[in-house]
């Protein structure tokens, strides 16, 4: 066998006994600074629950290992935290009433109180333009309400006998009840009574010594006629 066939030989098994230290090289990288087999495993002692370090090991090497979750799980990176998404801002109590309830209705006037002498001539029942006038205004505040009763209620004052006084405030009141449902306020919503002299605004004192047009001035708040209502609008 000459030199050169000896040389040839030579490279080739140098070749081929260096191949398998490229590849292991190649595949160590991905597990640089642990011992490898020849499947390229990480090996393992203690019953399999250690990896075998090489010389070259370094908790650097070993935090990019593919195995370092196995070999050292406490040098692998840490998992970021999914963070998650900001839960939804709660409204305040007072917010979420407003939402939920709807607008309190709007409040009719409870009580009206209207005076005689502005609706109806002394000792009269027939309404005067001005009283037809007051109650046109009372009908439109009524428009659209949602209302369970409309009580008209006559009063008078203590001038005559209590019989005269009732018959009078019961026909004053019949009058502005007939002049609302007139004015499309339903009739079974509406009713009338009147109190004659017994519910006075006057107290018993007042207006003691006067007669005449200064009795009948003084004793001008007794007559009237109250409007109440109840309902919402």
């Amino acid at each position: 066998m000459n030199a050169t066939f000896k040389f040839a030989i030579a490279l080739a098994i140098g070749i081929c006994a260096s191949f398998p230290a490229i590849v292991l090289a190649q595949v160590n990288s991905k597990n640089q600074g642990y011992l490898v087999d020849q499947n390229f495993n990480v090996v393992t002692a203690v019953g399999g629950t250690v990896c075998v370090r090489t010389s070259d090991w370094t908790p650097a090497r070993a935090a990019a290992a593919e195995a370092v979750g196995f070999c050292d799980p406490d040098l692998a990176p840490k998992k970021q935290a999914a963070i998650p998404p900001p839960a939804p801002v709660a409204p305040k109590p007072a917010e979420k009433l407003a939402a939920q309830k709807p607008e309190p209705p709007k409040l009719l006037p409870q009580k009206i109180n209207f005076s005689a002498d502005a609706l109806f001539d002394f000792d009269r029942a027939d309404l005067k333009p001005d009283g037809k006038a007051m109650l046109d205004d009372l009908t439109r505040v009524l428009e659209g309400a949602k209302y369970e009763v409309i009580l008209a209620i006559g009063h008078t004052d203590r001038i005559g006998s209590a019989a005269y006084n009732q018959k009078l405030s019961v026909r004053r009141a019949e009058t502005v009840k007939k002049y609302l449902v007139g004015k499309g306020i339903e009739l079974n919503r509406v009713y009338a009574e009147g109190k004659g002299k017994t519910q006075p605004i006057t107290k018993p004192g007042d207006c003691k010594g006067r007669k005449g047009r200064g009795l009948i001035s003084c004793l001008q708040p007794d007559r009237r006629v109250d409007v109440e209502v109840s309902g919402t609008k």
